[in-house]
């Protein structure tokens, strides 16, 4: 999330981050907007009987027109999923089709890169459907495994590839909408002012992206 903040504030990126949003109400991703005076709310089990109906209003109300699930670890409602089809792009801190799936994030994916004796890992965006990392891959960036790398010292190379590819791939999408026509312009996003985007923010101790 930091890393596409700051891309945001670049000259000429022409997208603005609307709206975090994260499970966790300790959560340093919406600290930070808070300190950077970006609107944040924490919305779960815990504040709404319905948290989906709620996730999916306040993304209409902030008017976004592209959603990024930047290390959020929980399924997105079918409510949510329906209202912003084609529109939910999740970074993912590996190679897919490999190690994805139920279960697959952040150190494990590590861990099964290591364990396959692969040569190659990295990090893909892809479009977020009903089930876990099975949506159409947009982007991706290769890290090569080195000789005696533990899950720690791949995954903080792989988190660095992360944080190039997932503000290079939006502000992409921001400048070409037709490259990605599910990308819609609002009301308030049309004649070339700045697209909407929201996050959604870790809900896990992973380093904010």
């Amino acid at each position: 999330m930091r890393a596409l903040h700051r891309s945001s504030l670049d000259p000429g990126a022409q997208f603005r981050i609307v709206l975090v949003i994260s499970n966790n109400s300790d959560s340093g991703a919406l600290r930070y907007a808070r300190d950077h005076r970006i609107p944040a709310r924490h919305l779960s089990g815990r504040t709404h009987q319905d948290p989906d109906e709620a996730i999916r209003a306040a993304l209409v109300e902030h008017s976004a027109d592209l959603v990024v699930t930047a290390g959020y670890l929980k399924k997105i409602g079918p409510r949510t999923e329906a209202e912003f089809a084609d529109r939910i792009i999740n970074v993912h801190p590996g190679l897919l089709p490999r190690h994805g799936g139920p279960g697959m994030y952040g150190r494990l994916v590590h861990r099964a890169v290591l364990d396959a004796g692969d040569a190659v890992s990295g990090a893909s965006v892809h479009l977020v459907s009903g089930e876990y990392d099975s949506g159409a891959v947009l982007a991706q960036a290769e890290v090569p495994v080195l000789p005696g790398d533990t899950a720690d010292t791949l995954g903080a190379r792989v988190l660095d590839a992360e944080h190039t590819l997932l503000p290079e791939l939006v502000r992409r999408l921001a400048h070409d909408r037709s490259a990605f026509p599910s990308v819609r312009a609002s009301g308030t996003a049309a004649h070339g002012e700045p697209a909407e985007f929201v996050i959604g923010a870790p809900d896990s101790d992973r380093p904010p992206c």
